[in-house]
């Protein structure tokens, strides 16, 4: 009888217990998280997306994304994306995982830095290596200044803009090292053209 009572005692603790952890762990705690991210970073909570001028969502500044088909020199480019079969698919994180010595590797950069030296006008040796390669998730958003500075040209000419005008946007658009130290100066290639197609209205 006393085993009984025990067993049964012993039954309901556990029973309390799994509902308050449940409640405390599964529902208290995911919704204050949800919360304080909506209240103090409701941007970043949300996918931190992008809207045009008109308020249309276009993408996320977090997620690299192509310029390409007609009119894709008009545009700055993004750097190459493995990451699934067209690119920038946030379902297909990946890098080529091609080691650098890879025929096919070598083969695509060799193709990419002949079509970059036609479209940008540039001798293949001052082609910067974000250019041509992938990041390792393949979804990287940003490009380096150099890149980046290295497209004014034809962009400028695509739109008929002056050359002053479109750099200037880039400098207005190329983000220091995190804390003046962490990384490399970067810059986001949405934003930028987003507001070359501001600036060319």
């Amino acid at each position: 009888m006393a085993s009984a009572r025990s067993t049964f005692r012993s039954t309901g603790v556990a029973i309390r217990l799994t509902l308050l952890s449940t409640v405390v762990l599964g529902i208290a705690y995911p919704l204050a998280v949800w919360g304080v991210g909506q209240a103090a970073f409701h941007d970043q909570a949300n996918g931190s997306m992008v809207t045009s001028s008109d308020g249309t969502t276009v993408g996320s500044s977090l997620i690299g994304q192509s310029f390409s088909g007609k009119g894709a020199d008009r545009w700055f480019q993004s750097r190459p994306s493995a990451a699934g079969e067209d690119g920038y698919d946030a379902n297909a994180s990946s890098g080529s995982n091609l080691g650098p010595n890879n025929p096919d590797l070598v083969q695509a950069i060799e193709e990419r830095q002949r079509r970059i030296a036609e479209a940008d006008g540039v001798p293949v040796s001052s082609i910067p290596a974000d250019a041509v390669t992938a990041s390792g998730s393949g979804l990287d958003p940003d490009i380096s200044p150099e890149y980046a500075l290295q497209q004014v040209s034809r962009v400028a000419d695509a739109r008929g803009l002056s050359e002053e005008r479109v750099r200037a946007l880039v400098e207005q658009h190329t983000e220091a090292r995190q804390l003046g130290f962490l990384g490399e100066p970067v810059v986001n290639v949405l934003e930028l053209n987003l507001a070359l197609a501001a600036a060319s209205r």
